[in-house]
This record gives C-alpha cells, sequence and structure tokens, in this order.
C-alpha cells in the first residue's frame, strides 16, 4: 500500500475537497498538514453539501480516521464549530475518528485583530489575507512564543503562556493607537474549549507512524496551492505556511523517504482570491462566463473568485516543486459552452520568451501570457464517466496540457458529485 500527497498546482480552490473525499474511501488515514481555516473545501455528497475548512475531507466518510497535524494553526472556537456542524448533518466524530495533534498552535482572539488591523492599514498594500489571524499566529510560532493545542490542559500554564504572547502584541496595538487586550478575558473560554477538545488529542507523530505500515494507505491532504507557497510562491501574496508536498511529512511527523506518490489537483483554467499577480487573468466576458459556470465564490470568505485561462507555465513550475506523479484535473465541464480556449504556454518579459514564473514581485506583474489556441467542444460532459466518451475536442485538450506540464492526467472531474469522476490511474496503485 501507500502514502499519497494532495496538493493545489494553482492558487488554490482547484478542487482537492472533492478529490481527497473520493480517494478517502481507499485511506485508512487522512491528514491534514499545513494551514488554519482560511482554506475551504465544499464536499457534495449524493446531493447533500458539506463545507469544511479545518476538519479533513475525509471527515464524511464512515470508516476513515481523519488527523489535524501539528503543520496546521488551529482556532478552537471555529473547530468547536465545525464539529457541532457535521454532527448536525448527521456525520459521527468522535475520539475514534478524529485526532488532533497536542503540538498543533493556536489561533487566539488578538491574532484575528492584529490580521484585520494590518491588512485595513491604508499605508500597506493589501495581501488579500481572509483576516482569521493564520499569519500571526505562524509568526507567533516562530517567535518562541506561540500556545499549542498540549498548552491548553495546564491552566496555570495556559494563563502564563497567554499573558506573555498578549504583552507582546499589546505593543503594537498600543503604537498604532489601539485598544490593548487582555488575556484574562479569553482564558475561562479557552480552558472550557481546551476540556471540550481534549478527547480528541494525541501526539501526532505516533498517530502517524502506527499507520505507516504496509497494510495501510495515509492520505495527506494539503491547503490553498502552490503557487500561495511563504518560500515558492507569488510573495508577499502568499499564504504564511509551506503548501507544497514536503510539508506534508513535516506537518505530521513523517521521513520524506516515506511518500511514495504526490498527485496535484489543477483545474482545468486558472483562478485566484485576492491581490496579486494573476498572468493569464481574464477580465472579459470569458472571465466572466469562467467565474459564473464554476461558481467562482470562496468556500470560507465567500469572495469572488479571479478567473482566467490555463496556465501550463505555473503547473509545470509546480510539478517540479512537489515531485508531483499525476494530476487529477477539475472543473472541465466548466468549459463547455467555449467556442475556442486558450492556453499559456509562455511568457514574455522585456521582449523575451520565458517558460517559468521570475521570483521578483515586480517581474511577476510585468510578464505577459503567451497563448495557444484550441477548438472548445461545445457540448456537455457533466457526469462523464468514461474518458472515451468525451468530446474529441476535450480529449485533444487534456492531451496538451500533459505534453505541457509534463504529467499525465490520472482523474479527471465532471461534476462536483463525487461520483462524476473519470478514473484512469489509482493513486494508491499507481502501477
Amino acid at each position: 500500500m501507500s502514502n499519497v500527497v494532495v496538493i493545489g498546482t494553482q492558487w488554490g480552490d482547484e478542487g482537492k475537497g472533492k478529490i481527497v473525499d473520493w480517494l478517502s474511501e481507499k485511506a485508512n488515514l487522512v491528514v491534514r498538514f499545513q494551514g488554519g481555516h482560511n482554506a475551504g473545501h465544499t464536499l457534495v455528497v449524493d446531493k447533500k453539501i458539506f463545507k469544511l475548512s479545518l476538519l479533513p475531507s475525509g471527515i464524511v466518510r464512515k470508516n476513515t480516521i481523519v488527523l489535524i497535524g501539528n503543520g496546521v494553526v488551529i482556532d478552537p472556537f471555529h473547530l468547536k464549530k465545525e464539529i457541532d456542524e457535521l454532527k448536525n448533518q448527521n456525520i459521527k466524530i468522535s475520539s475514534e475518528n478524529l485526532i488532533i495533534s497536542e503540538s498543533a498552535f493556536l489561533i487566539l482572539p488578538i491574532h484575528q485583530v492584529i490580521d484585520k488591523l494590518r491588512e485595513n492599514n491604508k499605508n500597506t498594500e493589501k495581501i488579500g489575507t481572509t483576516g482569521r489571524g493564520i499569519g500571526p499566529s505562524y509568526e507567533d510560532k516562530v517567535g518562541r512564543r506561540g500556545v499549542r493545542i498540549c498548552d491548553l490542559f495546564d491552566k496555570v500554564e495556559l494563563s502564563s503562556k497567554l499573558s506573555k504572547l498578549y504583552d507582546f502584541h499589546n505593543i503594537w496595538l498600543r503604537a498604532m493607537g489601539e485598544k490593548q487586550l487582555d488575556p484574562e478575558d479569553i482564558l475561562e473560554n479557552i480552558w472550557d474549549l481546551g476540556q471540550t477538545l481534549k478527547s480528541y488529542v494525541q501526539p501526532s507523530w505516533l498517530l502517524i507512524n502506527r499507520y505507516n505500515q504496509p497494510a495501510s494507505n495515509i492520505l495527506f491532504e494539503g491547503a490553498q496551492g502552490t503557487f500561495l507557497d511563504v518560500d515558492h510562491g507569488t510573495y508577499p501574496f502568499v499564504t504564511s505556511s509551506n503548501t507544497t508536498a514536503s510539508q506534508a511529512g513535516m506537518g505530521s511527523g513523517l521521513g520524506p523517504t516515506d511518500i511514495d506518490y504526490t498527485l496535484g489537483i489543477t483545474k482545468a483554467y486558472t483562478t485566484r482570491v485576492g491581490s496579486g499577480p494573476f498572468p493569464t487573468e481574464d477580465n472579459g466576458k470569458d472571465g466572466i462566463l469562467l467565474g459564473k459556470k464554476g461558481h467562482e465564490f470562496g468556500t470560507v470568505t465567500g469572495r469572488q473568485r479571479r478567473c482566467g485561462w490555463f496556465d501550463s507555465v505555473l503547473v509545470k513550475q509546480a510539478v517540479s516543486l512537489s515531485s508531483i506523479k499525476g494530476i487529477a484535473l477539475t472543473k472541465l465541464d466548466v468549459l463547455d459552452e467555449f467556442d475556442e480556449i486558450k492556453i499559456c504556454t509562455g511568457y514574455s518579459l522585456d521582449g523575451k520568451n520565458i517558460n517559468f514564473l521570475p521570483s521578483a514581485e515586480k517581474e511577476q506583474k510585468q510578464i505577459k501570457p503567451i497563448y495557444e489556441i484550441l477548438k472548445g467542444w461545445k457540448k456537455g460532459i457533466v457526469g462523464v464517466k468514461n474518458i472515451n466518451d468525451l468530446p474529441e475536442e476535450a480529449k485533444i485538450y487534456i492531451k496538451r496540457i500533459e505534453e505541457l506540464v509534463k504529467c499525465p492526467i490520472i482523474l479527471i472531474s465532471t461534476s462536483p458529485e463525487r461520483s462524476d469522476t473519470i478514473h484512469i490511474k489509482d493513486p494508491f496503485n499507481p502501477s
């Protein structure tokens, strides 16, 4: 059996939730390894909609165990709310099927206050943060003043750590002329939440290694997408964690040699939420139609996504950055109505053609896409489950993507429904 990492190859919102849910049927353990509740997944199962942002997608499966790993930052208030909402939808959640790493760091109310104040500061360029406190929480983690899940179970220790963290951030709030916050205002609520969540908490690395056996499959679920990675993305318009496949082991407690396969989730066109470079963005009627047909609104924020054509340069780079062995192509059906479909095959920068995304922010904003135009199929493909049943033009489009990104497409999604998936190769058994 094998361990599979699922990551987004663009700027997130590629449809990872459905693919992870579909794959989780074969997984013994599903692991979320980075990010926070700024990343949303929408699952459609038998016409029933589940919206998740912290809980791994496998939670809706009856016999699957899910783990929130140490690389995730957790808002305990939101986590409790999400658990309760799923229970109200008749999803069984207990310490038997949900495990939370004791080493995961907390997002506290002061993190959200700071996040929103920074984003709304008129003297700085907006990053496009969701304002949910993810960035400030990760800052406290690397600044060695963060509060972790394991700190919730000793009230004296919790109070001491909250005081130190709030003292640090109140310096900035005071300098900005903002009201200072008192950790005592949240201590009791945080303590009570800790008691509620305590039964779910374990050392994640122990659980991972228990399942890292020949008879088990582990599925690692990433959040956001490759080009929101804090090291490899369109910095500074990125998230605060690493979103590439290498983070799977770091964010859960497993060595790199135990990762067998990386599956890249790739939308058949490109979208982005918030600010930052977007070479293939289309602000005309085609971009509007992509957004309308694709229902491009964020699961977490409800913000409308920016839409554009497929960027093979980005995806090829993502394939290299995460050693992706196969691609799951999603939302192919959104392209059904187009007479012509564009694919970006390269960039132009200062009169020269380049085949990679440069690191410099200025150059990322200046690059222009070079397009190849393919004929659209003008035929509905919703619900198609066999690649031979796709229109010839759709097959040509798929083949061209494979050629450009240098990676095979092994799964194709033809609607949001779990069952509407063309299965070409199994990531758990790719041979």
